[in-house]
């Protein structure tokens, strides 16, 4: 009878809003039932597998980046949310456990807006998830393929995961219905970003966000380690892929939207041509250069509420 009354509401609420402020009033009328326990049954167990489609989620919704946002409010905004960016549906058994990794240097007031949306976004899907924030050590020049290498691995002494998604940290999804689990194939998640009016800019495009399984990964050696500097390595993951014989698949581009956070180039992350002439030579090299040469060193750990925060010492060009 609480859950029933419950749902009541939240529909009578969100039919009344207005429809700018609907999927709002809903979010926020959820973290509440989840604040409070009224959206799980009190004596129920969590044996039962979440169904494939998510009751709670919204559908598209609006982001907005220039509201003021800070971590203290995104904790407040989570209240399920376990040490080390950890969730765990309590009403049922997800149906797969996913590590969501995210490369970063210096990208705090964006990390904010990306922690913001995704927590809640996850949380909508009904996903088991853990969030790890992967921070290169130093000021050299910035690989995001060995980050994000470094995070599968590192992650991996955490958990057991059935599903890995590697996540910019400067694009937020739109749209709910866009599922953040593992296929039988690699999946490009960010379709349709605006930045490019809402269209895949090519077709061998699977940067922003994918999702990979654990054998998937292992498959294609993970990320190569020798893109220094911006692009590139989101081109090579893709000639692996294909090169494996996998194909890349991908949701709606309608649910598949996302934001990009504008932001100016980062230091020592400039355009290497050298990159080109790497990426030409990946079917010679993908199975020697991955995750089976990577060398870093973890130079700190920290659990937050928010997300594992690791900073690793990735060397040098």
């Amino acid at each position: 009878m609480i859950l029933v009354c419950f749902v009541l509401l939240c529909f009578k609420s969100y039919a009344e809003s207005p429809v700018t402020n609907r999927v709002e009033s809903w979010h926020s009328a959820w973290q509440d039932a989840v604040r409070d326990g009224r959206w799980i049954w009190k004596n129920e167990t969590n044996t039962g597998r979440c169904p494939d489609t998510s009751p709670h989620l919204s559908g598209p919704f609006p982001v907005d980046l220039n509201q003021t946002m800070s971590l203290d409010t995104v904790k407040e905004e989570n209240p399920a949310l376990q040490l080390g960016g950890r969730f765990k549906p309590r009403e049922c058994v997800a149906v797969q456990r996913v590590a969501v990794i995210v490369p970063f240097r210096n990208r705090h007031n964006q990390m904010k807006y990306l922690l913001h949306y995704l927590h809640p976004f996850l949380q909508r899907q009904q996903v088991e998830y853990d969030f790890y924030v992967i921070n290169q050590h130093g000021d050299g020049t910035f690989n995001k393929a060995r980050l994000m290498n470094a995070g599968f691995l590192e992650a991996l002494k955490e958990n057991e995961y059935d599903c890995f998604i590697f996540h910019d940290v400067d694009i937020i999804p739109m749209d709910d219905r866009n599922p953040y689990r593992c296929y039988s194939q690699p999946r490009h998640l960010a379709v349709a970003v605006d930045k490019f009016n809402f269209s895949l800019g090519y077709n061998q495009l699977i940067g922003g966000a994918i999702a990979l399984s654990k054998a998937q990964f292992v498959k294609v050696n993970g990320f190569p380690n020798s893109f220094w500097g911006w692009g590139g390595e989101d081109d090579a993951m893709y000639l692996r892929i294909t090169y494996k014989g996998m194909a890349i698949s991908r949701p709606n581009s309608q649910i598949a939207r996302y934001t990009m956070i504008k932001h100016a180039r980062d230091l020592n992350n400039e355009p290497n041509p050298n990159n080109i002439k790497v990426l030409t030579k990946i079917r010679h090299t993908m199975d020697s250069d991955g995750i089976n040469s990577l060398v870093y060193h973890v130079v700190e750990t920290e659990k937050d509420m928010l997300y594992t925060f690791i900073t690793v010492d990735i060397g040098t060009p």
